[in-house]
This record gives C-alpha cells, sequence and structure tokens, in this order.
C-alpha cells in the first residue's frame, strides 16, 4: 500500500538529481521492486514515517530492476535495500551486522526506522560518513 504513495524516481538521472539537489535533508532510498513482499512491507514503514521525519529525510523508492544503474555500483542484490545520502555522499551506518552500507533485513517496528534515520541525519549533518545504530541487528542477540 505504501510503495503507491511514496515518490518513485522514474529513471537514473532522477535519482542523481534527488541526491545532489538536497541541501538540507538526508535522503532515504529504498531500491527493489514494488510487488515484492520485503519491500512492501518496508514502504509501509516508510509511507507512515513520512511525515514523522520530513523536516529532516526525504524517502524515494527506486525500481532497480526498471533502472539498473546502481545496482552494481551500491552492491544492490537483495530484494529491498535501504540507503542514506547526504549531499551526495552515501551516509553507512554500523548495524552490527558487518554491512554498514545499507540496510537489507526487514525492520519490524517503524519506531526502529525512525531512530536509524535520526542517527543518520544527526552523523551526516556533523559530517561523519558513518553512524551507529541505536541498536544491534546482528544474529548473536536473537539466541
Amino acid at each position: 500500500m505504501g510503495s503507491i504513495f511514496l515518490t518513485h524516481l522514474p529513471s537514473a538521472w532522477h535519482v542523481d538529481q534527488a541526491i545532489l539537489s538536497e541541501e538540507s535533508r538526508l535522503i532515504v532510498l529504498r531500491f527493489g521492486s514494488d510487488a515484492n513482499p520485503e519491500c512492501m512491507t518496508m514502504d509501509e514503514h516508510l509511507f507512515k514515517i513520512s511525515p514523522l521525519v520530513k523536516d529532516f529525510a526525504a524517502i524515494y523508492s527506486v525500481d532497480n530492476k526498471a533502472i539498473p544503474d546502481f545496482n552494481a555500483m551500491y552492491e544492490i542484490y537483495d530484494a529491498c535495500t535501504v540507503m542514506f545520502f547526504w549531499r551526495n555522499k552515501h551516509i553507512q551506518i554500523d548495524f552490527g551486522t558487518g554491512n554498514n552500507n545499507k540496510i537489507n533485513f526487514p525492520i519490524a517496528q517503524k519506531q526502529d526506522l525512525i531512530d536509524i534515520i535520526e542517527v543518520a541525519y544527526k552523523a551526516a549533518s556533523k559530517g561523519k560518513g558513518l553512524a551507529v545504530s541505536p541498536k544491534d541487528y546482528s544474529t548473536k542477540w536473537m539466541y
């Protein structure tokens, strides 16, 4: 439901312009197919939190099947991937999973997603390229 309400970027040029043109907000890009169940869930979370984070984050969806330009560049191999950018710079987040480049796992709680975006924004606005997630998403804590 959320994916039809998120702003879709129709071409690689539009993705580049979204990353380049925003000066004061974090860019959140969801790469994946709108028909994928994982993406549908993530899109619903992103859509529901978008009014809460609109002052410091802009959220867009990108169909990586229609726009494959970024798949190799950002190593987008998963069904649903969320990445963060600030003033044309990729912002990494340490989730405790070993992959700091993107979110490629499901996030069950909307508040967790808000917290991640807020941490990324605060780190990026201070000039840092790496933020530490407020929660550890490694599998060692699931047992």
